[in-house]
């Protein structure tokens, strides 16, 4: 299994540039289940997830021809072969669960395992089952699959989420597009991806107001169409960036970097003493002093502060002249990666749901293993401003969200290596 090799090596400056966003792609992708013409996504980001959304959509009847690198992807369903997303594919993602919608509302009929990924609680899937049921579907929970039914099709609901769902508002969305009649969503989720995923459907004509607050009015059309759609600026990615700068010291553009998709990282990032500067090429990134302020941060549905972006967060605030409280509101078991970070000299306390950090002057290097994709990257900034070499293990989670590491990193001077398995 391949591992992660760091050096602390100081400052780091130049040019990242930030790709399509995986939890965007991940979502249009199944869109294509939605029509029998091509759906051509520019921007796809080249990450282990989108192989394997790839080879369960192959799987259902889909033909997918990738660009020479990976950054454009033509899908086409003609027809939809297979109405079963088998769990040996499903288990490895959890996004999988976004077939679910879209081979409903076109063919009435659907079998998907219950789906893996990171092991970062338990983040059940009856808000999207709750809210296809709301649009006339038949739901059957054996054997660990979901058994979908929409016996003359799918026809319009209102559904109120309980809680704010990005996975179960992308599902329905897409539901919702070929259903009969008017669907609306209530207390729908606002991030980005949603928004770019409603752009993308329209694009392929369908009809929806309200993406981006928290009300999507969908009206049913009969047929959608093929479309060409640029995937969005990975927001998560470039907020992992811009700590790189920030734990390290240095100066870095973010190339293609956007404020409003991470407004709420920002202040938290200016509160703790780093420069934020938009500039028509993206986002440049400089820490002021030689160490950050502490501040105090809760994980919310965006507009709020990412839960993506907490265990880097955390990573940072280790070095800060104080103590940090970071609260985790979002998900339950996402603080697997404060006791790797403890090896490195951090000062963490864990009760339930909230880990205050007591900053400390230096962190050091030491093996670590990746428990999950954000915990792993946050080994890697950790090791980004640790004395000696860090070695992260199981870094096949980091593969999953981020293309390029050890490049993007070393082109700005970080000392860093991908080592193969023997």
């Amino acid at each position: 299994m391949d591992s992660i090799h760091v050096t602390g090596n100081g400052p780091l400056n130049g040019e990242i540039p930030i790709a399509g966003a995986k939890n965007a792609c991940l979502t249009l992708m199944p869109a294509t289940l939605l029509s029998d013409e091509p759906l051509i996504l520019t921007n796809a980001p080249r990450l282990s997830d989108i192989r394997t959304m790839s080879m369960l959509l192959e799987s259902l009847g889909c033909e997918i021809t990738p660009n020479a690198d990976g950054t454009v992807q033509e899908l086409r369903t003609a027809q939809i072969t297979n109405h079963k997303a088998e769990y040996d594919i499903v288990r490895k993602m959890r996004a999988s669960i976004l077939v679910l919608g879209p081979m409903l509302a076109r063919d009435g009929q659907a079998t998907v395992s219950l789906p893996g990924g990171c092991a970062i609680g338990a983040r059940p899937v009856d808000l999207h089952l709750r809210a296809l049921e709301a649009m006339g579907a038949e739901l059957d929970l054996r054997d660990g699959y979901v058994h979908a039914t929409a016996r003359g099709g799918l026809r319009g609901g209102t559904f109120e989420f309980p809680i704010v769902s990005v996975g179960a508002t992308e599902n329905a969305l897409m539901a919702a597009t070929l259903a009969k009649g008017t669907t609306v969503l209530k207390n729908a989720a606002r991030e980005p991806e949603i928004v770019d995923l409603a752009l993308c459907l329209s694009r392929m004509g369908a009809q929806i107001d309200g993406a981006g607050t928290d009300t999507i009015t969908v009206q049913g059309v009969d047929r959608l169409h093929g479309a060409t759609h640029a995937v969005v600026t990975d927001r998560i990615e470039l907020g992992t960036y811009m700590l790189a700068p920030a734990i390290c010291g240095g100066r870095v553009l973010l190339k293609g970097g956007r404020r409003d998709l991470v407004s709420a990282f920002c202040v938290k990032l200016e509160e703790a003493g780093i420069g934020i500067e938009e500039t028509p090429d993206g986002l440049v990134v400089e820490r002021k002093g030689n160490r950050v302020r502490p501040v105090n941060v809760v994980t919310e549905p965006f507009p709020g502060f990412p839960t993506d972006l907490q265990a880097q967060m955390m990573a940072l605030l280790c070095t800060a002249d104080g103590t940090s409280v970071l609260e985790e509101r979002i998900f339950e078991n996402r603080f697997m990666h404060a006791p790797e970070l403890t090896r490195m000299g951090a000062r963490i306390d864990v009760q339930g749901g909230t880990a205050t950090v007591q900053g400390v002057d230096r962190l050091r290097g030491a093996p670590v293993m990746a428990t999950d994709l954000r915990a792993s990257v946050s080994l890697i900034l950790a090791a980004l401003a640790a004395e000696g070499e860090t070695v992260v293990n199981r870094v096949y989670h980091l593969d999953r969200g981020y293309e390029q590491v050890e490049q993007k990193l070393s082109a700005c001077g970080a000392k860093i290596e991908r080592v193969k398995a023997a």
